[in-house]
């Protein structure tokens, strides 16, 4: 059991290993931010720099965002079936059958996200 987990394992310690090194070089090596008056002039734009604290964006963008990965995420879900769905026909139609409550439910959640006006841009 030891010898089909060690990869694992290994390479979750060389990935921590890898983000602890490379987060102390950023912070021992990096440059140090120092917002002098000459730095927040305003360039060739002519806008005066904001503060991130007080720009608000709306929540529209944040919802368009999570909605795309969800469905992004459920369609993901149809290439290994579309792969295996030959293989596992010939011992019933239950991987057809799966399939097509799980694309009932992705397309009741389509449609009551589309009926609650959460893909409107106005």
């Amino acid at each position: 059991m030891i010898q089909q987990l060690a990869p694992i394992l290994v390479l979750g310690v060389v990935v921590i290993g890898f983000a602890v090194v490379m987060l102390s070089l950023t912070f021992i090596a990096g440059p140090t931010r120092n917002p002098t008056p000459e730095k927040q002039i305003p360039y060739e734009c002519g806008v005066i720099g904001t503060d991130m604290r007080t720009t608000k964006f709306p929540v529209k963008f944040y919802l368009t965002a999570i909605l795309f990965i969800l469905f992004d995420i459920e369609v993901i879900f149809l290439y290994p079936w579309a792969i295996v769905y030959i293989d596992f026909l010939k011992k019933g139609p239950f991987i057809f059958i799966e399939m097509a409550v799980f694309m009932v439910f992705l397309t009741f959640g389509l449609f009551y996200v589309w009926k609650g006006h959460a893909l409107d841009w106005d």
